[in-house]
């Protein structure tokens, strides 16, 4: 589009068309109808003053022409007619949806907004002839006036290719690029589906255009071979349908007959499919008759008796009869085809009533949706629905049978489609989100994906995608599958590809933790068995070893607590194998003497006694004792992490304990404090005022804070915790724990 000046004449042109418009709806429309296509009219005016189109041509001009062409040629009705006007001024003026919602309602703002979406679709790198494609056309229209637009917008464009004469040579090259593509969507799109809606005197105008385009020098020399033999024709008509005529007449059959050449473009795909030239091709004629005044209960006896005139006269070609009045179009196509031997040619005769007629004229698109009665909305819904149908059998071997009502009451497609930067078209499933598209595109793609640009902007990888969106998948090599990356994925495909990710890493992450683990064994000087091992995954909960050594890689399995549970179980195995009679012996003591309670350093007698390495309790912790049946006595914590587990599998061993005496113990602490300058020495300083001995220390910092894992000697529990309360009183420490050895 470019500013300009309008001319007189484009004035007048202009004055005129709209007349045209107004006295044409005059006809069928009320005067609030006619006042609401003038209200559009006005908009138009005021927003395209001097708004001109490349060709030079006023664009109110053409919008008035589309509008024209929906009404008269298409049959379509008000909304429709103020959508044709309105058609582009969201696109090439200030005006938004709200405004149009405001000023012309809902539905015509719903058809503008998909037409817009429709029409706006760059084809630069998307093949118009992919199946693909023509659903993306379709899915993103929910309206069938929409489709009617579109027919009406191409037609006009279609009577006005000369433009392209008059302009300067850059002009010429951009407009015949743009021209291509048009083409392109006419041939792949527009007239599949004005064929399958029975719009069958605007297909031929469409393809016309297409064979004028891209087989000029035959469409030229076709139509001066059908000009020249003009004469002879109408002779060879005459003869042919003077009997038929007759037969008519004698019958009582009031018809009309038209006859005509068959269209250039079918005549050029009968000269290339049978390789002959044009003096060759004997099937040039098609003849239609047209019974008046037949009754809705007799049309098809009034057809069939109509073809048993013609096919008394002349030899029928049984392979050629079409009966599309028993079993309509999908599109509601009505009519009897059938083609006879006349000399050496053949004549394709199509036998329909007036009614039928009318339908095939215009097609049946503005009769489903105006239809009258409350039904009208969702009549409309189903006939775009049948539309999508058929258009997903491009192929047409559907075209004998009528649309079931399974395939008429299924709602719009569940998928959407997305663009991709080169032109491709992905179909996803509704909901699918950019990590969906990226896994969809490749695994690697979507393994790496951080995030997309779509339409121009970034969004994350949780964002949910839209039909028709353009998608540009961002990546980056750090990045990885996570496993909440699950909760952002739709389709099985990501969720197999993140699963697979995700198991990978955890069989690489236990190689890892049972290298770890069989390393400390070796240290420990442990003899591993598979017993033990069930024990072990039983203990953590693991359902199996490869969970058990990723926990361990991940940090989850503490190694130093797995080392004293497998020693319980190794004390614990051994004490069984050398005295099972023991075993049974003292078990039976300790049930007798169970409720009694042992103090430690007084009353144990004959008695072993030790600290449990996993827990190291001093004096003053809660505790239990833990008999083995050598008759060591084990004294461990109540928290311990393995008491839960002993007073579970062993009760009849547990004996309850007391503090009595007893010797110092050895107890670690981990101390938590910012990194200043002589926190060390304030630790042990403190340490060393209440006499308690350091055996072991540790220390660490890493950004900006100090950790340090201290052991010491220990004389009761009431002590360890007036040792931790003055560690916490020290200026900088943040946490002060006592942890197990």
């Amino acid at each position: 589009m470019k500013s300009g000046t309008f001319s007189e004449q484009d004035r007048l042109d202009v004055e005129k068309a709209y007349k045209t418009l107004i006295q044409s709806v005059s006809q069928t429309m009320t005067r609030d109808e006619i006042d609401y296509i003038s209200r559009a009219f006005d908009l138009c005016r005021e927003k395209y003053a001097d708004v001109l189109m490349d060709s030079g041509r006023p664009l109110l001009l053409h919008c008035l022409e589309v509008a024209q062409i929906a009404y008269s040629e298409l049959g379509m009705k008000s909304k429709t007619v103020v959508s044709a006007l309105l058609h582009n001024i969201t696109r090439y003026t200030d005006v938004t949806i709200d405004q149009i919602k405001c000023q012309f309602g809902d539905r015509v703002a719903l058809i503008l907004n998909d037409l817009e979406k429709a029409m706006a679709l760059d084809m630069t790198h998307i093949s118009t002839q992919s199946d693909t494609f023509r659903k993306l056309f379709l899915s993103i229209i929910d309206d069938i006036r929409v489709v009617m637009l579109i027919i009406a917008h191409s037609i006009d464009s279609c009577r006005h290719l000369d433009d392209v004469d008059d302009m300067t040579d850059n002009q010429g090259l951009v407009y015949r690029k743009r021209l291509s593509r048009f083409f392109d969507q006419l041939k792949y799109i527009v007239i599949p589906i004005v064929h399958r809606l029975g719009l069958y005197n605007i297909k031929k105008i469409f393809e016309e255009s297409v064979m004028m385009y891209e087989n000029p020098v035959e469409y030229q020399q076709i139509k001066e071979k059908i000009s020249i033999s003009r004469v002879r024709q109408e002779e060879n008509m005459a003869d042919f349908l003077k009997p038929v005529r007759k037969g008519l007449v004698e019958e009582g059959i009031d018809a009309n007959i038209k006859w005509r050449t068959k269209s250039i473009p079918s005549i050029f795909a009968k000269m290339k499919a049978q390789d002959v030239p044009f003096e060759q091709v004997y099937d040039l004629f098609a003849v239609r008759i047209i019974i008046n005044n037949s009754k809705r209960a007799d049309e098809k006896a009034d057809c069939w008796k109509v073809y048993s005139i013609v096919t008394d006269l002349y030899q029928p070609n049984p392979k050629r009869l079409r009966d599309w009045i028993t079993t309509p179009k999908a599109s509601g196509y009505e009519s009897l085809h059938t083609t006879v031997k006349y000399g050496d040619y053949w004549v394709e005769v199509q036998i329909r009533t007036q009614r039928m007629d009318d339908n095939a004229e215009k097609g049946t698109a503005s009769h489903w949706l105006y239809k009258s009665g409350n039904d009208k909305r969702q009549t409309a819904d189903e006939w775009l629905n049948q539309i999508r149908e058929i258009m997903e059998n491009a192929d047409g071997r559907n075209d004998n049978n009528p649309l079931d009502d399974s395939r008429a009451k299924k709602g719009k497609t569940d998928k959407i489609f997305i663009i991709t930067p080169q032109g491709d078209v992905k179909q996803l499933p509704v909901g699918s989100t950019i990590l969906d598209f990226a896994f969809e595109v490749h695994t690697q793609v979507g393994s790496h994906c951080i995030g997309a640009r779509v339409n121009g902007k970034m969004q994350p990888i949780r964002f949910e995608l839209n039909n028709g969106d353009r998608v540009e998948i961002q990546t980056s090599k750090k990045q990885v599958p996570k496993a909440d990356w699950l909760n952002y994925v739709t389709t099985e495909k990501s969720r197999s590809k993140i699963r697979r990710y995700l198991k990978d890493l955890e069989m690489k992450e236990a190689e890892l933790g049972s290298a770890m683990f069989h390393r400390k064994l070796k240290n420990w000087k442990i003899t591993f068995n598979d017993k033990i091992f069930n024990e072990l995954l039983s203990y953590y909960d693991c359902e199996s070893g490869i969970e058990f050594y990723h926990k361990i890689a991940t940090e989850q399995i503490d190694l130093a607590d797995t080392k004293a549970y497998i020693l319980t179980l190794i004390d614990d195995a051994k004490d069984v194998h050398q005295d099972r009679v023991d075993d049974e012996a003292k078990k039976d003591k300790t049930v007798e003497n169970k409720n009694d309670t042992i103090n430690i350093g007084a009353n144990i007698k004959g008695l072993a006694v030790k600290m449990a390495g996993c827990c190291n309790p001093i004096k003053g912790d809660d505790v239990f004792g833990f008999l083995s049946v050598a008759g060591t006595l084990t004294i461990h914590r109540n928290d311990c992490s393995n008491a839960k587990a002993l007073r579970k599998r062993y009760p009849y061993r547990v004996v309850d304990v007391d503090w009595m005496g007893g010797d110092s113990s050895r107890a670690a602490l981990k101390i938590t404090a910012k990194d200043n300058f002589g926190m060390l020495s304030d630790i042990t300083d403190v340490m060393k005022q209440m006499e308690i001995n350091i055996l072991d220390a540790n220390m660490k910092t890493q950004n900006g804070l100090y950790e340090g894992r201290f052991v010491v000697q220990i004389s009761s529990v009431n002590l360890l915790e007036q040792l931790i309360r003055k560690l916490r009183d020290l200026h900088g420490v943040t946490d002060v724990q006592r942890i197990d050895l």
